[in-house]
């Protein structure tokens, strides 16, 4: 039988610093990812629409159409995971990648080693989400009152709702079901359940908490909620709702 060739990973990285980005993709080669690389917004947003790639690396400050607008752009077509790179102190650029769609980021200065595990961390995620996940099967032991989490096809049910987590909201879910009444810090649920460090400017935790919410408030489970402690984290407890 003969070996099935594995295509490396395919990055766009779209950066105007004529140093960095020979730099990024000389690296990232050697790496064993293929690297295209443009140093502008529109051209970036061009060959993103119309190539294949798995991930884009992207500087927020470009010349003409910068990083964030490009970002609202793709994402009004394209779900190809994005990681923005800028440098410290624009916390607000930050923010509002984040809720853009963003979905991490990199300040700038950065080492290569940590640029290729967050691309690997990524890549991981996205297989992960792709695997199409089994039908799901009631449990008959399973009491309707309760919220039931089904590790096979990583979702919660309450009844014969199935809430429609995404693998990343269902970690979390199950981490916070399994410390009940815990508060968990907001770093331990980044390295935990997100595979990566946390930063005071990473609002990709707040955004999983707050679909699950919606989640579960839409098929009706109300016994408990995610709760907010505002400077340490997030805990699953009693509902305050009748």
């Amino acid at each position: 039988m003969n070996p099935v060739a594995v295509q490396p990973s395919r990055l766009l990285a779209i950066e105007d610093d004529p140093i960095l980005g020979a730099y990024l993709h000389e690296q990232l080669g050697r790496c064993g990812f293929e690297v295209v690389w443009c140093q502008n917004g529109n051209e970036g947003l061009s060959r993103a629409r119309h190539e294949h790639f798995d991930v884009v690396l992207m500087d927020i400050l470009l010349p003409g159409m910068n990083g964030l607008q490009v970002l609202t752009q793709l994402r009004q077509t394209h779900a190809l995971p994005v990681i923005l790179m800028s440098a410290l102190g624009a916390e607000a650029d930050r923010i509002s990648g984040f809720q853009l769609g963003a979905d991490d980021y990199l300040p700038k200065p950065f080492s290569m080693a940590e640029l290729r595990v967050r691309i690997q961390a990524i890549l991981r995620r996205v297989a992960l989400d792709r695997m199409p996940p089994p039908s799901p099967q009631a449990d008959p032991m399973q009491d309707d009152n309760a919220l039931f989490l089904d590790d096979i096809t990583a979702d919660a049910r309450f009844g014969q709702q199935w809430a429609g987590l995404t693998r990343s909201e269902f970690r979390l879910l199950d981490t916070l079901q399994r410390n009940p009444d815990e508060v968990l810090s907001k770093a331990f649920l980044y390295q935990q359940v997100l595979q990566r460090g946390y930063a005071a400017h990473d609002r990709s935790l707040d955004m999983h908490i707050s679909q699950i919410r919606r989640k579960l408030k839409a098929i009706g489970y109300l016994e408990q909620e995610v709760r907010t402690v505002w400077g340490k984290g997030y805990v699953l407890s009693a509902s305050d709702a009748p």
